[in-house]
């Protein structure tokens, strides 16, 4: 079956936040897909709306069925059916982890830059965020084992977000590196609530490495958060599950989600996660195709055409991070500057820590014109800037 990517939806007028912009500005900031979800879910969720009745929805054998045949055929790793507990999205699950499983004054650490929202999550909750930077080269990141050990190991350190793969920069982290992790989180008495949102947009020939299956202690030391919903563009529905295989830690995550009220499904969010993983999975090849395509067009016209932006080598997300180091203005001032003179919004790297200030994010998950667009946009903001004197 083909699928088309390339005509633009008009979103506007539909309570949409990325698009809720001036008229002539090109969104290209927040992680949604301007592309309309797979059909298959389309018609799932259409069944169940002529139903006509929206009560309390229970979670069926046929979910965990879903979750578990995708991971094994997708991922080569077998969920076990008890490990997996429901939840309205993997961000209030992150939130109620760290609301129920840390203390009030403890630290999370982040290896950033990372997801602007584990700031939230962290500092919201009364914790303290404890940073340990990954290393930027000039050409990759890499993390500093020493300091990550140093934090992980202070007393007041009872928990570690960490982002497989990883958004802002698309890294996908290798067996040896999660498994160093695990190890140094395990050995530390130090849970891991890994957000694996972005599993499923792997750049294809490549593949992500799930943080369970790679070792016993990994297994044992952490909470996965896994979900349909940036792959398939449904993250309005609501739908995630946590997983874990430390039945301390899953009862714990059970707990916090209930109590946080955040346990259960709305009236669609089965439905549409069922048709993702049974029978989206030909849409997300041909999706995944057009975004790494995306991708090359980004990176051919920055070698043409702005040579001063230098594209990080991303493997997976539809985010692209544009390292902007060489114009010598902080990214938000920088993306300020941009979406005034062009109407191009993106996304400053201040948002994630670390390195960020050198860095801008940008969306990709849209039709090729919108890139074409974008590119445009972001070049006349960036050729006026260099015949200028920034203040």
């Amino acid at each position: 079956m083909t699928y088309d990517f390339d005509t633009p939806v008009d979103r506007r007028g539909t309570f949409c936040e990325k698009w809720d912009i001036k008229e002539n500005e090109l969104p290209m900031w927040v992680a949604d897909m301007d592309f309309k979800t797979a059909p298959e879910i389309t018609n799932a969720v259409i069944k169940r709306a002529e139903h006509g009745i929206f009560g309390y929805t229970g979670v069926p054998d046929e979910w965990y069925d879903a979750y578990i045949t995708h991971w094994r055929c997708r991922h080569n790793v077998t969920l076990k059916r008890e490990g997996l507990v429901y939840s309205a999205g993997v961000v209030p699950t992150i939130s109620s982890a760290v609301r129920k499983l840390t203390t009030a004054g403890e630290n999370v650490v982040l290896m950033t830059p990372v997801y602007n929202i584990f700031y939230n999550s962290v500092q919201n909750n009364g914790r303290n965020v404890l940073e340990s930077p990954l290393v930027y080269d000039g050409e990759r990141y890499h993390i500093d084992f020493d300091d990550l050990e140093s934090k992980l190991k202070m007393g007041q350190t009872t928990m570690l977000l960490l982002c497989n793969p990883q958004n802002p920069a698309g890294i996908i982290w290798s067996r040896e590196e999660l498994a160093r992790i695990g190890e140094l989180a395990y050995d530390n008495g130090v849970i891991i609530v890994c957000d694996e949102v972005h599993c499923d947009l792997t750049y294809p020939g490549k593949e992500y490495i799930p943080f369970v299956s790679v070792s016993e202690k990994c297994r044992q030391c952490s909470i996965t958060c896994i979900a349909p919903t940036k792959a398939f563009n449904i993250a309005g529905i609501q739908t995630s599950a946590a997983y874990s295989e430390n039945p301390v830690l899953r009862h714990k995550i059970w707990r916090a989600v209930n109590t946080d009220e955040v346990g259960e499904p709305n009236a669609f969010a089965i439905n549409a996660t069922i048709a993702a993983f049974s029978e989206g999975t030909a849409w997300l090849d041909a999706l995944r195709e057009y975004i790494y395509k995306n991708a090359a067009k980004v990176s051919d016209f920055l070698k043409a055409e702005l040579p001063k932006v230098k594209l990080y080598p991303s493997e997976a997300t539809y985010l692209l991070w544009l390292d902007v180091s060489e114009y010598g203005v902080p990214s938000k001032r920088l993306a300020a500057f941009i979406r005034k003179e062009s109407g191009l919004f993106l996304s400053h790297g201040e948002l994630y820590g670390g390195t960020g200030r050198d860095f801008l994010r940008m969306n990709i998950a849209c039709p090729s014109a919108y890139v074409d667009d974008g590119l445009a946009r972001l070049k006349r903001s960036l050729d006026k800037l260099d015949s200028q004197a920034f203040s």
